[in-house]
């Protein structure tokens, strides 16, 4: 069993979320000895999986609506992976959106670098848009896509 400020600790959240989950119902067995919190493993879990939703940007009454399925048994089995099947489409999206940015990110630092080298952007603005070298056109295309 471990106290709230050893969860937080160890999962790097504030005491102050782990006890709002708590008073939104995502610790349906949470153990108590008085006004203490006493937190198992199952509830070290649970906090993994509501950070998990909550970064593939489910809200806290979608995450109550998981854990109620939870506590329904295995009938629940196909609108929880569903839940999940939909998370990771979300975060999928997520990612195609980001290596976009990186590419540009990427591009942009060799451009400059190659205008600082050369002093100018001259040469650089002869090779825009498919005049690139090979692997600076993968990423400049990627960057435009």
């Amino acid at each position: 069993m471990y106290t709230i400020g050893q969860v937080s600790k160890a999962t790097g959240l504030p005491v102050s979320t782990l006890r709002y989950y708590d008073k939104e119902g995502l610790f349906p067995h949470l153990e108590r000895k008085g006004y203490v919190r006493k937190f198992s493993d199952t509830e070290l879990e649970e906090v993994k999986i509501i950070e998990c939703l909550k970064k593939s940007g489910l809200e806290i009454k979608d995450i109550r609506q998981f854990f109620q399925w939870v506590s329904e048994g295995s009938s629940t089995y196909k609108k929880r992976r569903e839940l999940f099947a939909n998370q990771k489409k979300v975060i999928q999206k997520k990612i195609e959106s980001l290596e976009k940015t990186m590419a540009m990110l990427e591009f942009k630092c060799w451009y400059y670098d190659k205008a600082l080298l050369d002093g100018n952007e001259d040469k650089l603005h002869q090779m825009l848009p498919n005049k690139l070298p090979e692997e600076i056109q993968k990423i400049y295309d990627k960057a435009h896509e």
